[in-house]
């Protein structure tokens, strides 16, 4: 198989790439930061919400955990709903929910008024993700269909990069209000973007039944690599949900260095993905994930010494960030060699585990602040992280074992031959 490359790659080889089709990905990788921005710039808005509803910061952490749960649970189910409809206008359909969904939470008198209009929000963003990979596959010959679903999941890295950093500052300054109104804007833009680019009929052919959209968990092997996903991105987003109380020390609660690091983590991240998709090609999917876990306990376990200051804070975001967002690009690198003609089922299913582990992250994280206390959420996060790893090497041993040839009985030598005393050696 082809490697699938990194995201920069994709946009500077056009080979095989009609203009519109490039154009075409791209407005869908828009799609996914606009509805992914929404996700990530809520965990910059947890004291701004608590203050304004007085309620705690873990109280309102659950509302990344009612988004996250929301879109983890309803994507298989719209996108089987909607299996026959045309793309476009699944993909219209979804950012017009997302829309009314934040321009009702804009408006919200109460806390759980919010929390009902961000689960719509979140029913939007479930129907788009795995729409937008489908359609991306289908809009770019066969042996590019990879690196076309990871452009598209790359709007997941821009959302922190950008749209998180700058919705903390809009919140900060004119009130967390003003920046569900710029989720409102991307909303609109996402709009723009399909209807100018995204032609009205697709050939994306699509699980028709929930059933063969959740095939991929009777794979023991999909089923080890998608538990390293849930398990590698719940430690990554507990302490990045909770990331205005862990570094509270460091910022002294000012909105403006809050947006400061998370757009250094943003940042660093988006080049981290690059370059982890980039050794991947070069030396495999799970070293580079097995790895990035590795390193992302270390920078767990570390992550308590570092927020006294806001310049250790800032180193540690680098190196925090590094192994969160090196992971994302691998694992679908190893997901998608396990069946690369059904890539689109794979990577979509992916991204609601990633949902769910976003969810799991903030139940967690609310609950790991009420027993341990803000600083000691990352070590904990790390004993989920070692839960990564077994799993990221049970994928692998799972995949060699099945791909190893089977000697027929017929042909292994007997054991009293020279042969089989020169294969015991």
């Amino acid at each position: 198989m082809e490697p699938i490359g990194t995201v920069l790659e994709v946009m500077v080889a056009g080979e095989g790439w009609t203009r519109r089709a490039r154009w075409s990905v791209l407005a869908l990788g828009f799609g996914v930061f606009a509805v992914g921005t929404d996700e990530f710039v809520l965990a910059g808005m947890l004291p701004l919400l608590g203050d304004t509803f007085d309620i705690s910061i873990a109280a309102a952490g659950q509302v990344v955990t009612a988004f996250a749960l929301v879109s983890a649970v309803l994507a298989p189910v719209l996108g089987t709903l909607t299996a026959r409809w045309p793309r476009r206008r699944i993909l219209l359909l979804a950012l017009g929910v997302y829309l009314v969904g934040n321009a009702a939470t804009a408006v919200a008198p109460t806390f759980p008024a919010l929390l009902g209009a961000q689960m719509v929000a979140a029913a939007g963003a479930g129907m788009f993700v795995p729409a937008a990979t489908v359609t991306a596959a289908s809009l770019v010959p066969a042996e590019r269909r990879g690196r076309a679903i990871a452009v598209v999941m790359t709007g997941f890295t821009a959302a922190t990069a950008l749209g998180a950093p700058i919705g903390t500052v809009l919140g900060g300054t004119l009130g967390w209000r003003a920046t569900v109104w710029f989720l409102v804007g991307l909303a609109v833009l996402g709009i723009g973007s399909v209807l100018a680019l995204i032609p009205q009929q697709i050939t994306a052919p699509a699980p028709a039944g929930l059933g063969e959209r959740l095939r991929p968990l009777r794979d023991p092997r999909a089923l080890a690599l998608m538990g390293t996903t849930l398990a590698g991105f719940t430690a990554v987003y507990i302490p990045y949900t909770y990331i205005s109380a862990v570094f509270e020390p460091a910022t002294g609660g000012d909105p403006d260095r809050l947006a400061l690091l998370l757009f250094i983590f943003g940042l660093v991240g988006t080049v981290a993905n690059f370059a982890g998709g980039a050794l991947a090609d070069r030396i495999g999917g799970r070293t580079v994930a097995s790895g990035a876990i590795v390193l992302l306990v270390v920078t767990l376990l570390v992550m308590p010494l570092a927020t006294g200051s806001f310049a250790a804070a800032t180193v540690m975001l680098i190196a925090y960030a590094i192994p969160a967002w090196a992971l994302t690009t691998p694992q679908q690198h190893r997901l998608i060699a396990l069946d690369p003609a059904s890539a689109s089922v794979y990577v979509s299913l992916n991204a609601a585990i990633l949902y769910l582990a976003i969810s799991l992250s903030g139940m967690a994280g609310a609950a790991g602040i009420a027993w341990l206390g803000a600083d000691r959420l990352a070590p904990a996060a790390a004993v989920i992280a070692l839960l990564a790893l077994g799993l990221s090497e049970l994928a692998h041993r799972l995949t060699r074992r099945q791909a190893a040839p089977k000697v027929p009985p017929a042909v292994a030598p007997a054991r009293d031959t020279p042969v089989a005393h020169m294969m015991d050696e």
